[in-house]
């Protein structure tokens, strides 16, 4: 009875952290965690990153959705984050203890090393890149600046927020593959001119007719509104 007992335990907590929790070095050395939430007959990979103050524990609702849409996925705690859904921010907690710096641009070097490792490690036919508010700045910035190594950007509730005009535009006006962006109905006016300047021809964005939510939480369960965001998210996908 016991170990049927602690088999149902292990396998709710692999259901509800991710299948395998993942740690690599960052470009600086820093170790990183991710969950890896893998479908062995799926090959495409979407790399998740989450939001200000947060964990990748932003991704548990999400990313089993993701799965049975056919999609691997690699929730990336960052440098820049904390704690949600009980999850704690393991690559914060390990930069504070470093003495490392934990702003909002340093955690750029952590989507190009989740990127990486992504690339190397499972060889995916596709990989994209999907970032929450701080962080949806961030996967526009890199699909930007490496216009060739990734195949798609989901954008929620992104914007300049690094204290430097442009940061993000500047980059985005290279963006040569499928991008999407979204975010609550009032922050429209906080990356509009960041999707004008992308140049790419599959270029699509949603505002629900609600007032939604910021970041990727607009997925969440909690939410009434969520299906709205999710046929978005889904015929984009489509796309790809």
């Amino acid at each position: 009875m016991k170990s049927i007992l602690t088999s149902i335990i292990i396998f709710f907590a692999v259901s509800l952290y991710g299948q395998k929790t993942i740690d690599f070095p960052s470009k600086d050395g820093l170790m990183m965690t991710a969950d890896l939430y893998e479908v062995k007959e799926s090959d495409p990979f979407i790399i998740l990153f989450h939001q200000a103050g947060w964990s990748r524990g932003e991704y548990i609702d999400i990313a089993p959705k993701l799965n049975k849409l056919g999609y691997n996925c690699f929730a990336v705690d960052q440098r820049s984050g904390g704690s949600v859904n009980d999850v704690t921010n393991k690559t914060n907690t390990a930069a504070k203890t470093e003495g490392k710096q934990t702003e909002f641009k340093n955690a750029y070097q952590d989507v190009e090393a989740a990127v990486a490792y992504v690339k190397k490690t499972y060889s995916p036919s596709k990989i994209i890149i999907w970032g929450s508010s701080y962080s949806s700045s961030l996967v526009l910035k890199y699909a930007g600046d490496h216009p060739d190594v990734v195949n798609g950007v989901l954008s929620f509730s992104p914007g300049e927020y690094f204290g430097e005009k442009n940061y993000i535009t500047s980059s985005a006006t290279n963006i040569k593959i499928p991008v999407f962006i979204t975010s609550a109905r009032k922050e429209k006016n906080n990356w509009i001119g960041i999707y004008e300047a992308i140049t790419s021809e599959k270029k699509k964005f949603f505002l629900p007719e609600t007032k939604g939510n910021h970041g990727s939480r607009a997925l969440w369960d909690k939410f009434p509104d969520n299906e709205s965001y999710w046929e978005a998210v889904k015929g984009f996908l489509k796309t790809i």
